[in-house]
């Protein structure tokens, strides 16, 4: 019985699905535009974010490379921010805080480190 069940629990350990659960907070002061999120293989964004809003999105690194952010602010700028490295099969969470004056802070929680 025993050696009839190793097979399926096998299958099932290895279509583990690796995520990131990303947190977007904009500290910018005012609204934003046009924000994008790069990251290895994929990206993601929003039109529109407002002053104080948070942004969920969950994302999955399927390679390895370095997060990178933009959007427009309300006078036009456009600031292109270089976050940190990624890895392929990093799971956990990352919080992205945008600050004024084209900054950001990232928080990353993510698992395995390399």
């Amino acid at each position: 019985m025993l050696a009839a069940l190793l097979p399926a629990v096998a299958a099932l350990a290895s279509c583990h699905s690796y995520h990131v659960d990303t947190t977007v907070q904009n500290h910018t002061g005012g609204p934003i535009k046009q924000l994008e999120v790069d990251y290895p293989s994929a990206s993601f964004g929003i039109n529109s974010l407002e002053a104080g809003a948070i942004f969920h999105y969950r994302i999955q690194i399927r390679s390895d490379g370095q997060l990178k952010v933009q959007y427009t602010d309300g006078s036009g700028h456009q600031p292109q921010i270089d976050g940190p490295t990624l890895m392929e099969r990093q799971e956990g969470s990352l919080e992205i805080e945008l600050l004024p004056g084209g900054k950001a802070e990232f928080h990353p929680r993510l698992n395995p480190q390399y």
